[in-house]
């Protein structure tokens, strides 16, 4: 199958001009100012990019895939999410974690809605594990979690510095990121431990001890949530600052704003103006989670669902509200989440790598065509294609 996207403006993120794309199957094959098409030539799909920016599919990367919560008891379980919540979004790579609920949500269900999703058409893996330490793997092993299972690339999200964490110690916390670490280099994977950071004034100060007593490098870990109060975000810019990698959740309500938390495209122009590289911070949705309130006490008081469609929106209100260039803000979405993770054929316009794109209208910088593996999944902000069980 071939599909010739014309005429766009190539950010792959860095911006690259006026270009021609001829996709080839599932990879962009050539990348040219401009592509002739012979006469009496094979059919192919032409698509016409003209006042349309051509970027990498957005990357995803801490996605309840098959839901979560559960918070307020069994009624607030989580739905999972469906493709066009995805596709819609600009979401073309996805990955999978479990969360709070590590005994009705289990690692065989995660990484059979990612090969769901797959089938639908869309890339997504998984992390192993969630918030409990002893981890609960699929294998018993985290690395014949990353060594034998192809979907799987990491370890997360493991809680700390939450009320609804396990308390890890120093030294659970550090055979866990060994384990990682050993898995993901025999396994060609990032093998990170994506750690969600909870509102304790504790911080992040368990993984900076891990680091300084044992071997394991800093970046090692991916820490989440480093937007959720001022004081955690104070210390998630010293934590960058010292050389380790922070991620931004998107999703939010007013009241979590309100009541301090950073708001996600405002925290991006901080860090950036506080020195820190834009290949160290991502955002992620933590789309299909509950967004619980819970008072002094951890009584919940309110539940929310996150959203994927808040990746995007906070991407762009960092461009168009913030001033921060395309060419840096997109990278949190795409080129630094592909680095962290270790997919190299994400996160990039380049020839060879595989033809995940969004079109974005130049004017207002909203989703206007996402193609994924070279499908069109979303066309003139419609999905064209849809899950098995959606409307």
């Amino acid at each position: 199958m071939l599909t010739l996207i014309r005429n766009g403006e190539i950010y792959a993120p860095e911006y690259l001009g006026k270009k021609d794309l001829l996709l080839v199957n599932d990879k962009v094959g050539f990348i040219e100012d401009h592509i002739n098409l012979p006469d009496r030539f094979v059919d192919i799909k032409v698509v016409d990019a003209s006042g349309k920016y051509v970027v990498p599919g957005f990357i995803d990367s801490h996605v309840h895939i098959m839901g979560g919560g559960g918070e307020g008891s069994f009624k607030t379980r989580t739905p999972e999410i469906q493709l066009s919540q995805a596709t819609l979004s600009g979401i073309t790579t996805l990955i999978g974690v479990i969360g709070t609920d590590g005994t009705t949500r289990t690692m065989p269900s995660l990484i059979a809605k990612a090969r769901a999703l797959e089938e639908e058409g869309i890339t997504c893996f998984v992390q192993t594990g969630s918030y409990q330490v002893p981890l609960k793997t699929l294998t018993g092993k985290i690395e014949d979690d990353l060594i034998l299972v192809d979907r799987i690339i990491g370890v997360g999200e493991v809680a700390i510095a939450d009320h609804r964490s396990s308390q890890p110690t120093v030294n659970e916390l550090a055979k866990i990121a060994s384990a990682a670490r050993v898995g993901g280099m025999l396994s060609g994977k990032s093998g990170i431990v994506n750690i969600h950071v909870g509102d304790s004034r504790n911080h992040l100060k368990l993984i900076e001890e891990v680091v300084e007593t044992t071997d394991v490098p800093l970046k090692q870990f991916y820490p989440t949530h480093i937007n959720r109060n001022p004081h955690l975000f104070e210390a998630g810019i010293e934590y960058a600052l010292n050389g380790g990698y922070v991620d931004f959740t998107t999703s939010t309500i007013p009241q979590f704003l309100e009541e301090g938390e950073v708001k996600c495209s405002v925290g991006l122009k901080r860090m950036l103006d506080a020195g820190v590289s834009i290949d160290q911070i991502t955002f992620t949705s933590d789309g299909q989670a509950s967004l619980p309130h819970f008072d002094e006490n951890g009584e919940l008081i309110g539940l929310k669902i996150g959203m994927v469609s808040s990746l995007y929106k906070e991407v762009k209100d960092a461009i168009k509200d913030e001033g921060i260039p395309p060419e840096i803000a997109l990278k949190v979405i795409t080129s630094t989440p592909a680095k962290i993770l270790k997919l190299t054929n994400k996160g990039y316009v380049k020839e060879g790598a595989d033809a995940d794109l969004v079109l974005l209208d130049k004017e207002s910088f909203d989703i206007d065509t996402v193609l994924a593996k070279g499908k069109i999944m979303v066309e003139s902000g419609k999905a064209i294609v849809k899950g098995t069980f959606e409307a």
